[in-house]
């Protein structure tokens, strides 16, 4: 009698469902305890003993308790051919009840199994819970077994519990906080990338911060993504209210699996002031969609698609004409991609990306995809950069104790006329690996190693390079020096306090001692280096950071005799977007308050560009020439060729419109003034413009607009 109290306090509308399903049954399971019990009142017998045994032995977990969730939860189980009780699935939103379920079903006992003709079946059933368990309350038990009586006929239709399946797949309540626990790549945006910038250089913390794009599951530890997202929310009580200012506009998540689907935009109107420009008005018009998710703990993907049109400033545009692949399309945007001729002398350019992020343990994360990469703590890299445009690539990070080890297997393109054949583009291969070591808590040290080679012989993809230790410059001199191209870096960075560190890089592409330190300034010293600091909540002023950066490449840096081996892809640098033969100065100022951000960005530089036919006397400046045209073996300076000086200015200042999907509306003024030595200089280079931008942008990448 006692049990049946229990089960009016604890239950309402409880229903314990029997689904037959290979054959009906003529006995019900035999619960312990009902072995003395008619064989017309077995059935009610199992439903008592087997909810008091559910009752006695469930725990709500303390997490459902303390958020005070009031729902159901549906639990499917079997009593097996043996009489072993399975858990089959269990309609829950929270794991922690999922986990409760299975830990209770672990102490249910052997029963005698269900019978027909004689011989054991199996017999499933479902049963609804309320929760929390006090709104369980009945005035009658009411027990079915699917429209099956406990005497069915063999022949009456039976019921597959397939047929359910559909039903029993349910959305739950979505939860951002898959996304920041993934191994999704953080979008990689300097704007994005700085409000978590200084959490990842506390003094005493063991992250690697050189390669990019960051993963979510390996910030979120540093910086709480949910929380900082839901100190913005904003109250609102309208579906579009919801989506515009705080959500992704579908969200959609179940048991093991989330997806979200947003469209993205990004919308700029200019306007120019240079002399010479050919239109008063600039414009961008990119519409995308772009979707992430999660398959279980260890699958995630992204993919994006943009489709855009774009007239640009008089020197943006030609320097994307500069770049025009064979083939007969005018242009290739910066950053973003081949495009073709629209109307009017606007540019069209398509551009797609995605991958594919496995995480089998916290040791290892693998992509394979169509992106960018990024090596360094700087506005700049000198190893490898986003400046160029997306390529397919094979990507492995290893991380344990103090040590991050990142492999990237890629594809790459010259797209020059005189190496197209068949109207295909001719395709090289780069691997690279980056190995950075926190020496102590404070100082950060890495290693960078690159090879390129091409299809030469039927080469094809060199498997050699497959493996992710050993020195590339040692398997290229193997397979044949001049069918390959190795270059290698070293990074560094100290963090002096809490609020300050430097980083630097060097880039050697090649070093002969001898004539680096005879000071002959031979065209062999291919070096470059890059030292820079940043200073967070600079002056006492909270989430105020500053960041100088001096840059320099020597002449010839990235080039190959062999060009098509050189340092680049789709006719654009895949390091600094000047090439090399340069000296650069950078200072960036940004600041954020709530969802208001500003940044300021100062670059003053000089650079050496071609003159003439590179083919006849190449200086050194454009990675695309043959160091065997230089015009000395000595006396190889900063400089030489056209000596360029740039005076470039950025301001932007936004409002983020929805934290959630970087979505953001800003104003743009930018400032850019260069002046060459040699007048009616190619590429729009000796300009003075003043562009004025107003954009409302979803910011999942760079634009670089400082050439």
């Amino acid at each position: 009698m006692h049990k049946y109290l229990l089960l009016f306090v604890s239950f309402i509308a409880t229903t314990i469902t029997a689904q037959v399903t290979t054959s009906d049954f003529e006995k019900y399971p035999v619960f312990p305890g009902c072995e003395t019990i008619d064989i017309a009142q077995l059935q009610d017998c199992f439903n008592e003993k087997f909810i008091a045994h559910i009752l006695d032995n469930f725990e709500v977990p303390a997490v459902v308790s303390q958020d005070n969730f009031q729902g159901k939860m549906v639990i499917l189980f079997e009593v097996t051919k043996t009489g072993d009780f399975k858990l089959l699935y269990t309609d829950a939103m929270y794991p922690e009840l999922k986990t409760a379920a299975q830990d209770v079903f672990e102490t249910l006992p052997q029963v005698a199994p269900a019978t027909y003709n004689g011989e054991p079946t199996y017999l499933q059933f479902t049963m609804p819970v309320l929760l929390p368990l006090d709104r369980n309350v009945v005035d009658t038990m009411i027990v079915e077994d699917g429209g099956n009586s406990a005497f069915a006929k063999a022949e009456k239709e039976t019921v597959n519990p397939m047929q359910q399946e559909y039903d029993r797949i349910k959305n739950l309540k979505f939860d951002d906080q898959n996304e920041y626990t993934s191994g999704l790549n953080i979008p990689f945006s300097h704007q994005v990338y700085s409000r978590f910038d200084q959490e990842l250089n506390l003094v005493g913390t063991n992250a690697h911060t050189a390669s990019k794009p960051f993963l979510y599951n390996t910030v979120n530890p540093y910086y709480n993504f949910k929380e900082k997202k839901d100190a913005l929310l904003k109250e609102k009580s309208t579906w579009f209210g919801r989506k515009w200012s705080n959500e992704h506009m579908v969200q959609i998540q179940g048991e093991d699996y989330w997806i979200t689907l947003d469209p993205a935009a990004d919308l700029q109107l200019g306007y120019e002031t240079d002399d010479a420009k050919i239109n008063d008005f600039t414009y961008n018009n990119t519409r995308a969609v772009y979707v992430q998710g999660g398959l279980g703990k260890k699958i995630n993907f992204f993919a994006a698609v943009y489709e855009s049109q774009g007239r640009f400033p008089r020197y943006f545009d030609a320097i994307a004409r500069s770049l025009r692949p064979d083939g007969g399309n005018p242009a290739v945007i910066p950053g973003r991609g081949i495009a073709k001729e629209g109307t009017n002398g606007d540019l069209d350019y398509p551009v797609a990306e995605g991958y594919v992020s496995y995480t089998p343990s916290k040791y290892f994360n693998i992509q394979l995809g169509h992106g960018k990469q990024f090596i360094g703590d700087g506005y700049r890299s000198l190893l490898l950069s986003d400046n160029a445009s997306y390529f397919p690539y094979l990507k492995l990070n290893t991380t344990f104790w103090k040590f991050k080890y990142t492999n990237t297997w890629t594809s790459l393109r010259d797209v020059r006329p005189e190496v197209t054949a068949d109207g295909a583009f001719r395709t090289k291969y780069m691997s690279n690996h980056y190995l950075s070591w926190n020496v102590s808590k404070r100082l950060n040290v890495g290693l960078f190693e690159s090879v390129i080679w091409e299809n030469e012989n039927g080469r094809g993809f060199d498997f050699n390079f497959l493996n992710p230790v050993i020195f590339y410059r040692a398997i290229e001199f193997s397979t044949g020096s001049r069918g390959g191209n190795a270059l290698i870096g070293l990074t560094g960075k100290y963090k002096v306090n809490d609020r300050v560190n430097v980083y630097g890089q060097i880039v050697i592409d090649e070093f002969s001692a001898g004539d680096v330190l005879n000071g002959s300034q031979s065209y062999k010293n291919k070096q470059g280096f890059q030292l820079g600091a940043k200073y967070y909540d600079a002056f006492g002023i909270k989430n105020l950071t500053l960041q100088g950066e001096y840059n320099q490449v020597r002449p010839y840096v990235y080039s190959n005799n062999e060009i098509q081996l050189n340092y680049g892809h789709t006719n654009q640098s895949l390091a600094h977007q000047w090439g090399a033969n340069f000296k650069e100065l950078i200072g960036i100022a940004r600041y954020e308050r709530d969802r208001w951000y500003g940044t300021a960005k100062l670059i003053v530089g000089a650079r050496g560009v071609e003159i003439g036919d590179i083919n006849e006397v190449y200086y050194g400046g454009s990675i695309y020439g043959n160091d065997e045209n230089r015009p000395s073996d000595n006396g190889i300076a900063f400089f030489q060729g056209n000596k360029v000086t740039s005076v470039y200015g950025d301001l932007e200042l936004g409002y983020l419109i929805n934290p959630a999907t970087n979505l953001k509306v800003y104003v743009n003024p930018i400032y850019r003034s260069q002046t060459a030595d040699v007048q009616e200089a190619p590429l729009g280079i000796d300009t003075k413009t003043l562009w004025f931008n107003v954009g409302f942008r979803t910011d999942l990448f760079n634009w670089y607009y400082d050439y």
